[in-house]
């Protein structure tokens, strides 16, 4: 999925007070929420529509200036962390169990993988 132009200009203009900021925190969160969407239904052209905006996001968050961050971009930062970090493990999960299977397949375990355990969601770290 490609990012329009539009969205690369948006990208670019930077954002000047706090409300902007807010915003868009707010779109990073819909961002971030749609890709826990598509990473639950394995639905790669969503995913990867969210990776580009996401990196838009990324892009425009770049040029605000630190002193515009109070605490509701403070709880807003907290709350994109937070739902990045638990996106950031399903795509891990799944990519082990991507390459379990692959093992399995081929009777050889990866290299990189020698002696490690299986990925399983909710065990203990």
């Amino acid at each position: 999925m490609a990012m329009s132009l539009a969205a690369h200009e948006i990208a670019r203009e930077p954002i000047v007070d706090p409300v902007e900021l807010r915003d868009t925190l707010r779109q990073m969160l819909a961002v971030l929420e749609d890709e826990r969407h598509a990473l639950a239904g394995l639905d790669v052209d969503a995913i990867m529509g969210c990776a580009v905006g996401k990196n838009a996001l990324c892009g425009r968050l770049d040029t605000a200036a630190m002193a515009m961050v109070d605490e509701e971009c403070r709880g807003l930062l907290d709350a994109a962390r937070r739902l990045n970090e638990a996106n950031r493990r399903v795509r891990n999960l799944i990519a082990a169990n991507v390459a379990q299977r692959l093992d399995a397949m081929t009777g050889q375990p990866a290299l990189y993988r020698a002696h490690a355990a299986p990925a399983r969601i909710g065990s203990a770290r």
